[in-house]
């Protein structure tokens, strides 16, 4: 897939060294431990940051019950600016989350893993348009089971192909999640 993102370009957004998936993708039937496990990770992160944080939310398909996943809860954390790391990442640093990625050309996104949940938390500045993209698009699926199912149905689908990255998985379904968003926007 030509259009696919490259070991080098990957790279650049990376903090730490990639490693090739090379593999299909596990997805995990929905648990009830989900909304658990990020009540917790969000108590956390919440006690970390205090006033830092603007807003802290469960996205991604361990938030809509009924939708299969990667069993790795996703977080959407606003802060005043994400670029300034200073602001927020040494605290996180210090109780054991790590900084994966950094986009500054996309939402001056970050990405850090937690240190003992298999967790995404994804920072971005308050007011950014991908929050607001990220949160219609859970909405929807909460909302509207025919549009949670077809997108179950392309994840399964998906999932048993090979990757050479996850993010090239998350990005074949790319034209499923905008047609999603399309209907929420009508």
């Amino acid at each position: 897939m030509s259009n696919e993102i490259t070991d080098e370009d990957l790279q650049k957004v990376t903090v730490t060294p990639i490693t090739p998936h090379n593999a299909t993708i596990d997805l995990a039937d929905y648990s009830e431990d989900w909304p658990r496990l990020y009540e917790r990770e969000a108590a956390r992160v919440t006690a970390i940051l205090g006033d830092t944080m603007r807003r802290l939310e469960h996205a991604g398909s361990t938030s809509v019950p009924g939708l299969p996943a990667k069993p790795i809860i996703d977080m959407v954390l606003a802060v005043a600016d994400s670029a300034a790391e200073e602001t927020y990442v040494p605290q996180l640093r210090a109780h054991g989350y790590v900084l994966r990625i950094r986009e500054p050309d996309w939402f001056e996104h970050r990405l850090l893993k937690g240190p003992d949940t298999d967790i995404n938390l994804h920072v971005f500045t308050e007011g950014a348009s991908e929050i607001t993209r990220m949160l219609t698009f859970r909405d929807r699926l909460r909302t509207h089971p025919e549009d949670r199912d077809r997108y179950a149905a392309a994840k399964r689908e998906l999932a048993r192909r090979t990757w050479r990255h996850v993010q090239h998985y998350a990005d074949a379904k790319t034209a499923v999640v905008q047609e999603i968003l399309d209907r929420a926007q009508r």
